[in-house]
């Protein structure tokens, strides 16, 4: 049943003095509103309890980005799309970049603003987890005054926060110390945007002499509100990463969450998923992150591949996932000048190709257990194909039969070879994958296969940009 107007009011007193003299008047009795993106929904569903609303859009003080020397000073009233347009956040905050293009399409990234995505408390939200990891702080003010609070303690429940009922957001702080750091982001859900998240992860580390020296790992959708893995983190500081680690830290990110059953997933889905995406992440690290040039800034590699013909650099990329489209729409991208960027949109481009283009990249893989790799694939295709399949190699006879059996069958049901992430797999956790796999209809394995191949592609960009 729809709202009526008739029922509400809606108040702009144009100015963040006024606002505030309003909720120090008569707090918790007027909601303030920003964008609208999630009020309105409710309001459309005829499910929103707020009758006297205040409205805060284009406020000047709330819509500055401020740069300094030490942080970067985001308005509250910013957009998703002010978020993605700003030099210095897509440069050095890489996952507020990304989950701001994720946040429904664009004219909710044109409506919908950082402090209201804060203040809605949604665990789904998807630019929250990057504000965990970045450890941002927030000004919060009244009429009252002005105080600074770390975000990391601002959420207290589902739906519930620090803020009292005559305070706003006015900004969103982010320091400038993450330079040194290798940046990760996962959205999972029924599409990349205009949808809300089953399992979001963003992951931030710095890796010294081969140690973990700093990480932080933060995620959406599995509890109350949007959490740090804090006990993951704890274990793997100052340790190497080993196939072990990852393992033990995959379990540590399982262990601490406590994720629901709704509409959108199940909690036992969501559980998997997150420590699927927390290994993702650390073995990403393995490779040291992407490399920067002698004088700190654009990655060498990247910066070669810029400057190429288009058909060289399609001839350069290629390789790492096996579908010429996927390399002819990353190429039309170019010139891109961050690593970061240029992963998230080989992720994005991926998400978006027809069947053919998935089933093109499937063809130059070879079967799990075999070296011989299809005629199409390239020599660095062979090459990284038996580098990630190397476990199989020191399998018993019994596990190499098993995944020859497998091959064949599966193939004759999907008509198609048998595609899996092998990268810190055990030659009997693929069977086991594949056993399990064979039960999958055509639709869900086609998404199944489709997501071990983006892995794929992920971990083999990371190797040819630190070549």
């Amino acid at each position: 049943m729809r709202s009526d107007p008739a029922d509400y009011e809606l108040l702009a007193p144009g100015t963040l003095s006024a606002v505030l003299a309003l909720l120090a008047d008569q707090p918790g009795r007027y909601l303030p509103i920003a964008g609208g993106t999630d009020l309105m929904v409710q309001y459309a569903a005829g499910k929103l309890p707020a009758s006297r609303l205040v409205s805060l859009w284009n406020l000047p003080e709330l819509r500055r980005i401020d740069v300094s020397d030490d942080e970067v000073r985001i308005g509250a009233g910013c957009t998703y799309t002010d978020l993605r347009e700003h030099s210095v956040i897509a440069r050095e905050f890489p996952l507020v970049a990304s989950a701001a293009r994720w946040t429904g399409g664009v004219a909710n990234q044109n409506r919908g603003t950082l402090g209201g995505n804060i203040v809605n408390a949604s665990p789904a939200a998807d630019s929250l987890p990057a504000l965990l990891v970045y450890e941002a702080e927030l000004i919060v003010i009244s009429a009252r005054g002005e105080r600074r609070v770390k975000y990391l303690d601002f959420h207290t429940g589902y739906k519930k926060t620090l803020l009292a009922a005559d305070e706003l957001i006015r900004t969103v702080c982010l320091a400038r110390r993450f330079a040194g750091y290798i940046s990760y982001s996962r959205k999972v859900g029924a599409r990349n945007a205009q949808a809300i998240s089953k399992v979001c992860v963003a992951g931030l580390a710095r890796v010294v002499d081969g140690l973990v020296d700093d990480v932080r790992i933060a995620a959406g959708s599995v509890a109350p509100m949007p959490v740090r893995l804090r006990r993951t983190e704890i274990v793997l500081e100052g340790r190497a990463l080993d196939a072990a680690l990852v393992r033990l830290a995959r379990e540590t990110a399982m262990a601490e969450v406590s994720p629901i059953d709704d509409i959108r997933s199940t909690a036992a889905y969501r559980s998997a998923v997150l420590g699927n995406l927390v290994e993702e992440f650390l073995n990403g690290l393995t490779t040291n992150g992407p490399r920067k040039d002698e004088h700190g800034g654009l990655n060498e590699v990247l910066r070669r591949w810029n400057s190429l013909s288009a058909e060289d650099a399609v001839q350069e990329i290629v390789a790492c996932c096996g579908s010429t489209a996927w390399a002819r729409a990353l190429v039309a991208l170019r010139p891109i000048r961050d690593e970061s960027i240029f992963i998230l949109a080989s992720d994005e481009i991926w998400n978006r190709l027809q069947e053919h283009d998935w089933l093109d990249a499937f063809s130059k893989h070879p079967r799990i257990g075999e070296q011989k790799a299809p005629p199409a694939a390239s020599p660095q295709s062979k090459a990284w194909s038996t580098e990630e399949q190397n476990s199989v190699s020191s399998a018993g006879e019994d596990v190499r039969s098993a995944l020859a059996e497998g091959n064949r069958e599966y193939e004759k049901r999907f008509g198609r070879v048998f595609i899996v992430c092998a990268t810190g797999k055990s030659a009997s956790e693929m069977l086991e994958t594949l056993r399990r796999r064979l039960h999958n209809d055509y639709a869900v394995e086609l998404r199944e296969a489709a997501e071990e191949q983006r892995k794929i592609t992920r971990l083999r960009l990371q190797k040819w940009l630190t070549r």
